[in-house]
């Protein structure tokens, strides 16, 4: 059997603007296949503001308000024409004419009297709505003639009365109008203009501003309709405006409660006055995309899944703060009500109420505009209080924004105003005044119109998306920083699916150059794009481009090994941007400056990983930290940290010089291209001076051994130099070879650090049977002797360098990130 219940589906402006948007209309609803369905239009896109200037012209003499007028009747014939045909077509201009012929009398009249009253403008501007009913219903009659060609004007249907809160609905008048319009066993579609009504003598009036959602609400009700969808230019009901915040989202379900508060609060999507006949009625309401009609909209009814805690966050502009404040106001009865009394005779509304128990003070949240006479009025009642010293003052603030978070799913949950005030602390927001009312549905905070998007966008990064959001850049796309791409790609949406881990690559630097994008660069076509898109490099818009307000996190990964980009780290860190690096240079450069990093994360609240600066990927400094912060007493650390300087002791015998072995790794490339930088032993003396600070230890530079390898002679000459003069100094080697050898040993070029600070870098003779000479050829290898590990210290080997390793590593630090800041667990 047939389901005869009404669906009322409303068209706004947007949606009907010509030809085109007629036509997507009828597609739309010649699509439902109910019995009944109900079809709300409004006028066509800018069609109201036209007629009600037309009016204004008239009443201002301008007698362009005749040609208006035609312009008016071309852009309506152009859009019937491309529509309807035959007796349709005559019919609709015909029935335009008529309406056009009342509409000059209406002018003619007003411009005679130089006078355009309410009710003639309410005349004039509701034409439009008439004007899409007649035509969208002829337009449907004409492609479904069983199914359409009807239309009600909501004239003869809705009766409301005047009163303080706008037009009141008599819903006895109306439901009987509405049982004459419609008989009881009508089946088809019908067209209900939006907007106008008529008053308790019959006359036409309107709905005011939005009225047409009204209206759809209203028809909804008297139809007993089971469903309403009302068709914008929105995919539903947003987080936020999307127009301030990029990151804003649909919100797929929501309760009435929800949407009035939003709506109360400056969401445009419906108004307030939209739900109350829908709530009366538990009618939900669905806002859907007329261009997207793939989308399923934003689901509004009286219970909903509570999804999340928080709905939406919204704020309202041009407000202005007003401070009633003195001590004569303590415990005295009746102040509030003199306050609003007098606010009420001056026609000024309050939107937000705030005052603390010890009832000092009274703040209200005024509209900008009526703040001057609402201090005048406030003045004036409180004359001789003010007078007399009882109340102190009666203070302005101006230029203010009410930022308001929604979410039936608040109640109850502790925490969510910890987090709302909190995020905008960490924004560095001020709050001059809040206000939550006892259903927790709501809590709305005044901050400075100046400081209102970027609050809106912090509170919605805050509530809205996972805390493991993060805009990164990386900064040197290398070898390793290529690396860390493709890995990052390969699991990104794996990290988002299971672990709401979102990392948004946005920004990519070389030495010249920088890609950057809004939302995320696309991994796998990065280098073209980088080719194609990238502009000239600049640190400091890079950082801009990297921190903006919406999101939640920035991250910066440096891939280089340059000291100009680790200067910059204590800068990034007090500005809330957090670092991963494997770059040694600020975490073993002067002591001063490392304290410097520490100072800086404390100040902007932000953190810093370096695991890859020493051993790459294998976890050294994780596991000195687990050691430290689990109590252990590390004694000493000892280990091989060059995997170049492990691979030439693996390889040298004596059978080949060493100068040989030197000049093969680098021709495969086990050595920087200049060799000097491996064996003068510096890059393990820095990875020693990493680890040793790790122990509180100020170890710098200079403060301890370190034997170079490379002879004197050729510390200054060129690479090709060095390598054909090396041989010379192949019998040093060999020597200390030949020696190690006679004692059952081997060379290795070991870090060794104790708990006294005693620190060396060289070349040891080490017995063959000690896990330091028994390694693959350019495995890192590292010792812990602590308390618990003593008889059998702790030892942790693997490959210490390396693209796929060492970008691995980094890409470690970079969960733990996200996992501290989801959790705020962590050491560092």
């Amino acid at each position: 059997m047939a389901d005869k219940r009404w669906k009322i589906h409303k068209f706004g402006g947007s949606s009907l603007a010509d030809a085109a948007c007629f036509r997507r209309v009828a597609d739309i609803v010649l699509n439902y296949e109910e019995v009944r369905l109900g079809v709300v239009v409004s006028a066509m896109g800018g069609m109201t503001d036209a007629l009600i200037n037309l009016a204004l012209r008239a009443e201002q003499g301008d007698p362009g308000y005749k040609t208006g007028l035609d312009e008016i009747g071309k852009r309506y014939s152009t859009t019937a024409n491309a529509l309807l045909k035959d007796d349709h077509l005559v019919d609709v201009l015909d029935g335009w004419s008529k309406d056009a012929d009342g509409i000059a009398d209406i002018l003619q009249a007003a411009a005679l009297a130089k006078s355009a009253p309410k009710r003639s403008r309410d005349v004039v501007s509701g034409y439009g709505e008439i004007w899409s009913a007649r035509l969208l219903a002829a337009y449907l009659g004409q492609l479904a003639p069983k199914r359409g060609g009807a239309w009600v004007d909501a004239r003869a249907v809705i009766r409301v009365r005047e009163t303080e809160l706008g037009p009141t609905v008599l819903w006895k008048d109306s439901q009987q109008n509405m049982d004459k319009a419609l008989p009881a066993d009508f089946s088809g579609i019908v067209v209900f203009t939006g907007f106008i009504a008529s008053d308790e003598n019959g006359l036409q009036t309107t709905l005011g501003r939005n009225g047409s959602d009204h209206s759809a609400s209203i028809f909804a009700a008297l139809t007993r309709a089971v469903e309403l969808s009302i068709w914008t230019d929105v995919d539903g009901v947003m987080s936020a405006d999307p127009n301030r915040v990029p990151e804003a989202q649909v919100i797929d379900r929501l309760t009435y409660n929800e949407a009035m508060e939003l709506a109360y609060f400056g969401a445009r999507v419906i108004h307030p006055q939209t739900l109350g006949p829908a709530i009366k009625h538990a009618i939900p309401v669905i806002i859907r995309n007329s261009h997207n009609i793939e989308h399923s909209g934003s689901r509004i009814e009286a219970d909903s899944v509570v999804s999340a805690n928080i709905k939406g966050i919204t704020a309202i502009g041009g407000m202005a703060l007003v401070n009633l404040e003195g001590s004569g106001m303590i415990g005295v009865p009746g102040t509030a009500d003199r306050l609003f009394a007098s606010l009420k005779r001056a026609g000024v509304s309050v939107t937000l109420i705030s005052q603390a128990s010890s009832e000092h003070s009274i703040c209200i949240a005024v509209p900008q505009d009526v703040a001057e006479r609402a201090r005048v009025v406030i003045t004036e009642a409180f004359a001789d209080e003010l007078e007399s010293g009882q109340i102190q003052s009666v203070e302005v603030s101006d230029e203010q924004s009410i930022l308001a978070v929604v979410g039936d799913g608040m109640a109850g949950t502790p925490g969510i105003a910890a987090r709302f005030f909190g995020t905008l602390g960490r924004a560095g927001i001020n709050i001059r005044a809040i206000a939550q009312g006892s259903s927790e549905r709501n809590i709305s905070a005044v901050v400075a119109t100046s400081d209102a998007v970027k609050a809106l966008r912090a509170v919605h990064s805050g509530f809205y998306l996972s805390a493991k959001t993060l805009s990164i850049g990386i900064i040197g796309p290398g070898s390793v920083g290529t690396a860390l791409l493709r890995q990052i790609d390969k699991q990104s949406e794996k990290l988002k699916k299971n672990f709401n881990i979102d990392l948004r690559i946005r920004a990519i630097s070389r030495s010249k150059k920088m890609l950057l994008a809004d939302r995320r660069i696309n991994l796998k076509t990065w280098q073209e794009d980088f080719e194609s898109s990238a502009v000239p490099a600049d640190l400091d818009a890079f950082e801009r481009h990297l921190n903006p307000d919406h999101l939640p996190h920035a991250l910066i990964i440096d891939c280089t090994a340059s000291e100009q980009i680790s200067s910059r780290y204590a800068d990034w860190l007090a500005r809330g941007i957090h670092v991963i690096t494997p770059n040694k240079r600020a975490f073993s450069g002067p002591y001063a400056g490392y304290t410097a990093l520490q100072d800086a994360a404390d100040k902007g609240s932000s953190h810093y990983f370096y695991e890859t600066t020493v051993g790459a990927a294998l976890p050294v400094i994780t596991t000195l930290c687990d050691l430290i912060y689990t109590g252990d007493e590390v004694r000493s650390i000892r280990g091989i940290f060059s995997g170049t300087l492990a691979y030439l002791f693996n390889v040298y015998d004596g059978s080949t010089p060493f100068s040989e072995i030197v000049r093969v790794a680098k021709e495969n490339g086990y050595t920087e291209p200049d060799p000097r930088d491996d064996l003068s032993g510096m890059d393990v003396a820095r990875k020693l001076i990493i680890l040793a600070r790790e122990l509180g230890q100020p170890l710098e530079i200079g403060d301890f051994p370190v034997t170079n390898l490379v002879p004197e002679a050729l510390r200054d000459c060129s690479v090709d130099e060095f390598l054909a003069k090396l041989p010379e100094y192949d019998a040093e080697i060999e020597t200390l070879y030949r020696e190690a050898a006679g004692h059952n040993k081997q060379l290795r070029y070991i870090a060794s650090l104790d708990a006294a600070g005693n620190a060396s870098v060289g070349l040891e003779a080490v017995k063959k049977s000690h896990p330091f000479c028994n390694i693959n050829l350019t495995d890192n290898i590292v010792q812990f002797e602590t308390e618990r590990y003593s008889a059998n210290p702790l030892v942790i080997q693997g490959p210490g360098a390396g693209p796929e390793v060492t970008a691995a590593g980094v890409f470690a630090d970079l969960l733990r990130l996200a996992n501290f800041l989801n959790t705020g667990e962590g050491y560092v």
